[in-house]
């Protein structure tokens, strides 16, 4: 499967893999600020769901 055709969650991922490598974010901080966007977005899909 071409990236082209991949579904819209794995295009993100990767184009923020990329980002993130290329900026050269250390591992940890990587991982912690994608717990804090994950928190985040749960609470907005809350909000979404609940109106």
């Amino acid at each position: 499967m071409s990236l082209e055709q991949a579904p819209d969650e794995v295009k993100l991922a990767v184009d923020l893999i990329m980002l993130l490598e290329q900026h050269q974010i250390p591992t940890a901080t990587v991982l912690a600020a994608l717990d804090i966007v994950r928190q985040d977005y749960l609470k907005k899909q809350e909000a979404e769901t609940a109106s």
